[in-house]
């Protein structure tokens, strides 16, 4: 089991999350996440909402229907995030 789950629980949002974090450097779409996830469309853009308005992922729209999300690697929330996944992966249970 991922040591964040075993802490938080697996729940869509720490899902979406894991996998923005992984892919930190890349923008994807909500498409992309459902995909990578094994989530849904649905599910996706439900949980992501929250950690756009906390400033932990960035929403950038292309054109007038496509929008894509990234990590917000200038907010200090998501430094502490990251920095707290990767610590949390490197301990041996």
């Amino acid at each position: 089991m991922d040591p964040l789950e075993k802490i938080f629980g697996k729940t869509a949002q720490m899902t979406v999350l894991k996998n923005l974090i992984e892919r930190q450097n890349e923008p994807t779409y909500l498409s992309g996440i459902a995909e990578e996830t094994g989530l849904s469309h649905a599910s996706v853009s439900r949980v992501i909402t929250p950690l756009i308005e906390s400033g932990i992922v960035l929403e950038k729209p292309l054109g007038k229907q496509i929008r894509t999300f990234q990590a917000n690697m200038e907010s200090e929330k998501t430094k502490l995030v990251i920095d707290f996944y990767n610590k949390i992966n490197q301990m041996v249970d």
